[in-house]
C-alpha cells in the first residue's frame, strides 16, 4: 500500500541520532552525568514506539500528542510563488504536543529565540538549495509549506521528520546541544520529506540506509552552499557542533571518513563502515540504516571530490535526478541505486564523460558493482 501523506501516521519517524547511540547514553553511570542518561531514556521512550508497526486504524502509538487542530496534523500547501519558501515555526515549549504555539510566519519579524531563528533560516537555506540547484519547489515539488517545531520535549536528544514537519529538541546539555544549531541536521530532516515524495525508499535494510544516505547528502550540500565550500574544502560532517565539549567527537557522522565521526570513552566508536567488505548485518536500527549508510556516503564524497568544484552542481544533480526519476524502486539495494546513478550520469553527461567515469569509479571504490544492473536499466 502506498504511503498516506495526509497524516504523519502514514510515515516513519526519521531521527538524526540513531537508536543505538541513545541506548548507549541511557546506560551511562548517572553519577557522571546529571541529565544525559535520563534524557536518552526519555528520548528512546518517545522515539521507540514510532519504530514499531502502526496501528490497524492508522494511528501511531507513543507519547507524542498531535495537535487538536486538524489543519495542523498534515502537510499544508504553501501560499508563496515558486522560488520563495513558505515557512511556519512553532514552539512546543518543552512539551511533547505537536505542533505547539505558532511563533514566526514567513516574512514575520525575527524573535529573540535563537532556535526559532536557526530553524527559520535553515529551512530557507534548504529550500534555496533544492530550488536553485534542482528547480524543486519545496518538499513535494508544489510549494508545500515548511513547518517546524522547536523546543520539543524536556532535554529531548533528537530531531526528526514526522511526515508533516521537522521537530527539534534542545538536547540534554551534557552530550547534545540544541539540534537547530546544525544546518546539516535541518537539511537532513527536510530531505527525508523529499525522499518520501520521490523514490519512497523503504526504511529498512539497504533501502533504509540509502534513505539515510540521501538525507546526509543533501544536508551536507545545504551546509556547503551556505558556507561557500567546494567539495575539497568541505568537512563532509553531518551534525557538526551538536556534541558538547565533553564528547570526543566532531559530529554524528563523517561522510568523507565513515567510522571516524566520534571515538569517546562513554559513547564508544562510530560504527559506520566505508566499504562493502565491512557491511554490518543486524536487526537493530531497522537493519542498520544509520550504520551502513556510511558506504554510499563515502561513494558520494569520492564522486564529488573527483569532479571538484561545488558538489551540488554535478554530483548533487546526478543524485537528485536519480531520486526524483523513475529508475528506483522503494526497496532499492546499493547496487540498484548505484546503477541508477550511472544511467543518469550517462543520460545527462554522456557515457564517455568525466561524470560517468567518476560515478563508476566512486562506487567501485566502496565495493559496490552496478554493472549488470546498469546494463539492464539501459535496455529498459
Amino acid at each position: 500500500m502506498a504511503p498516506d501523506f495526509r497524516s504523519p501516521a502514514g510515515t516513519v519517524r526519521h531521527g538524526i541520532v540513531p537508536p543505538f547511540l541513545l541506548a548507549r547514553i541511557a546506560r551511562l553511570d548517572q553519577d557522571d552525568y546529571d541529565h544525559a542518561p535520563e534524557a536518552a531514556r526519555r528520548t528512546l521512550g518517545i522515539d521507540g514506539p514510532f519504530r514499531e508497526q502502526r496501528g490497524s486504524d492508522g494511528s501511531m502509538p507513543g507519547l507524542v500528542r498531535p495537535s487538536l487542530r486538524p489543519e495542523l496534523q498534515h502537510p499544508v500547501a504553501g501560499s508563496t510563488e515558486p522560488g520563495s519558501p513558505d515557512r511556519l515555526i512553532f514552539d512546543a515549549k518543552g512539551t511533547e504536543n505537536l505542533p505547539g504555539e505558532e511563533v514566526r510566519r514567513e516574512g514575520g519579524p525575527e524573535t529573540d529565540d535563537t532556535a526559532v531563528t536557526e530553524a527559520y533560516d535553515g529551512l530557507g537555506d534548504t529550500y534555496a538549495l533544492f530550488w536553485d540547484a534542482f528547480r524543486r519547489d519545496s518538499i513535494d515539488g508544489s510549494g508545500m509549506r515548511l513547518d517546524a517545531t522547536v523546543h520539543f520535549g524536556q532535554r529531548y536528544d533528537n530531531a526528526f521528520w514526522d511526515g508533516a514537519r521537522m521537530v527539534f529538541g534542545d538536547g540534554d546539555g551534557e552530550i547534545f546541544r540544541g539540534f537547530t544549531g546544525s544546518i546539516s541536521v535541518i537539511g537532513h530532516e527536510l530531505a527525508h520529506g523529499v525522499t518520501e515524495r520521490t523514490a519512497g525508499l523503504v526504511y529498512q535494510g539497504q533501502s533504509g540506509a540509502l534513505n539515510e544516505h540521501v538525507s546526509d547528502v543533501f544536508g551536507a550540500l545545504v551546509e556547503q552552499r551556505v558556507l561557500g565550500q567546494t567539495a575539497q574544502d568541505a568537512t563532509w560532517l553531518v551534525g557538526a557542533g551538536i556534541f558538547t565539549e565533553q564528547v570526543k567527537g566532531a559530529a554524528i557522522r563523517s561522510m568523507r571518513a565513515p567510522g571516524t565521526a566520534y571515538d569517546d570513552p562513554m559513547l564508544g566508536k562510530d560504527p559506520q563502515p566505508a566499504h562493502m567488505r565491512d557491511y554490518v548485518e543486524t536487526s537493530d536500527d531497522n537493519g542498520g540504516v544509520h550504520i551502513n549508510s556510511g558506504i554510499p556516503n563515502r561513494a558520494f564524497v569520492a564522486l564529488a571530490e573527483a569532479l571538484g568544484g561545488n558538489a551540488w552542481e554535478r554530483a548533487g544533480r546526478i543524485w537528485y535526478e536519480t531520486l526524483a526519476g523513475d529508475r528506483l524502486t522503494p526497496t532499492a539495494t546499493f547496487a540498484q541505486f548505484a546503477a541508477a546513478t550511472a544511467v543518469v550520469a550517462d543520460e545527462f553527461y554522456g557515457d564517455d564523460s568525466d561524470e560517468a567515469r567518476a560515478v563508476a569509479d566512486a562506487w567501485e571504490s566502496v565495493g559496490v558493482e552496478p554493472g549488470r544492473v546498469r546494463d539492464r536499466m539501459r535496455r529498459d
